[in-house]
């Protein structure tokens, strides 16, 4: 049961409306941002349609401000226009649907002002406007717009996107836009791709950079900008209509045998049914061979070769994919493939070839993962010598998840760690590798026999020996 000083609902409630009303008169003295919502539910009681009215000016106030906000005072920003976000959604559309998109289409206006001047480093304003363009969505499917009056607007928006607020505007209104808007809509875009670009003279050029290969000049970054613009926005009407081929064409042939190109090319034709036409293009793309794999370019191949029948060629790539990365994923769908009881076999190849794989840290991490903590174990010990103690995002998790079984190769993880923080005197590390001698002290009594490793008393003296002037990290020890 909460306690009587808990905040919430009931024990609020229990202060009886007068109190309340005092403290929230209290706190709306000190808090504007309190004060304009309590405002907004007083307007809401005595006349709902006022709301609209009092968002509106709350609107206009925001757009017309120029004082900096930085990053300290970013979050009460981003409170106050969510406040309005949420009001123009929760109480403006159930009293009046057509105002409330217009207020969310005035809001999205407020992107490029209000961005301009706030330090949005955590994300939390452009969070707002993102999430705002998603209820624009909503908005136009209860206010049912003209089509092609919408798409006029998405067009203008998606030409002023410059903070990204936009991206998502075509899928979420493609269903209001429907087969009329989503066809002006495209005509609009074919029609600027048509229109030439008005280049200014060389003495009224804007220089804003330079790169390898000289000047970079304003218009150009705009006309690239605007190429941008044009192809996502044919590439996302076409998905919206279904429309493969149209998707296609905006790619050149040449960007076309990009493996993460082809690899989205693929998985819409194999969504059309296409699975032939998805191979073609799988395999006329630039991939990488045996290196890392593209996964991908693997996964569409190999869901390509699945739809055509090919499920021998199909469970081929699974393996090769797991044979260069040691990835679980595709060794799980290869094992899954085969027949009754050849998985056993099939599982013990494939974990006799991750303990020799190349990389000791990658095989690492698969065999703790898969999970067979034996044969991590034993890969620890045999290749204790590969083991390179910067990479303490995979040794230490390893370290614990072997810590209770193998407390040899837990230790072996651990002082890993602590010789390269000591040997390249990574102070900002020395609290990390005093816990971690502490915690190979707690492990020695586990371990009966250190084989052909120092046990642990030796290898603290010789710690001692070759760092004992690093006072920060000895001092951490004793201290400990």
């Amino acid at each position: 049961m909460a306690s009587k000083t808990t905040v919430n609902r009931d024990n609020l409630e229990s202060l009886g409306t007068q109190r309340l009303a005092e403290l929230l008169v209290e706190l709306a003295a000190s808090d504007a941002a309190v004060r304009r919502r309590l405002r907004l539910e007083l307007a809401a009681k005595e006349a709902p349609a006022s709301v609209a009215v009092e968002v509106r000016k709350r609107l206009t106030h925001i757009a017309r401000a120029r004082s900096f906000v930085d990053w300290r005072k970013t979050r009460d920003l981003a409170v106050d226009l969510e406040t309005q976000r949420r009001t123009i959604v929760d109480r403006v559309a159930k009293i009046d649907a057509a105002e409330a998109l217009e207020l969310m289409w005035r809001f999205m206006d407020l992107t490029g002002p209000v961005q301009e001047r706030c330090d949005d480093s955590n994300g939390v304003v452009g969070d707002v406007f993102r999430t705002a363009c998603r209820d624009l969505g909503c908005l136009a499917q209860m206010a049912e717009p003209d089509p092609v009056v919408l798409s006029d607007r998405v067009f203008a928006a998606l030409n002023d996107n410059g903070y990204g607020q936009f991206d998502d505007l075509i899928e979420t209104l493609a269903p209001v836009l429907g087969t009329r808007g989503l066809e002006h809509l495209k005509a609009r875009f074919i029609e600027l791709s048509k229109t030439p670009v008005e280049i200014p003279s060389q003495e009224r050029r804007k220089v804003i950079g330079w790169g390898m290969g000289g000047p970079m000049y304003e218009d150009e970054i705009e006309a690239r900008s605007r190429t941008s613009t044009i192809r996502l926005a044919l590439q996302e009407i076409a998905d919206a209509q279904g429309d493969v081929d149209a998707y296609i064409a905006q790619y050149g042939e040449k960007t076309r045998k990009v493996p993460e190109i082809a690899a989205e090319i693929a998985r819409r034709l194999l969504a059309a049914d296409r699975p032939e036409d998805a191979l073609q293009v799988i395999e006329a793309a630039a991939h990488r061979g045996n290196d890392w794999p593209d996964f991908a370019w693997e996964d569409a191949r190999i869901d390509s070769l699945e739809a055509l029948g090919r499920g021998d060629e199909a469970q081929a790539a699974r393996w090769s994919c797991f044979e260069r990365a040691l990835s679980a994923d595709h060794l799980r769908a290869y094992l899954k493939g085969l027949p009754d009881f050849d998985d056993v076999e099939a599982e013990k190849r494939a974990l006799d070839h991750a303990e020799r794989h190349k990389s000791v840290l990658q095989a690492l991490t698969f065999l703790v993962s898969w999970p067979d903590v034996e044969r991590a174990a034993r890969l620890v010990i045999r290749r204790a010598g590969e083991l390179d103690g910067d990479h303490y995002e995979i040794l230490s998790p390893a370290a614990d998840a072997l810590a209770d079984r193998h407390p040899l190769a837990a230790t072996l993880m651990l002082r890993a760690m602590i010789d390269f923080t000591l040997t390249r005197a990574r102070s900002s590390r020395y609290r990390h590798a005093a816990r971690h001698l502490m915690e190979c002290a707690g492990l020695a009594s586990s371990i009966p026999d250190f084989g052909a490793f120092e046990r642990h008393d030796a290898y603290a003296a010789r710690l001692k020996a070759e760092h004992g002037r690093k006072s920060g990290f000895w001092s951490l020890i004793s201290g400990g």
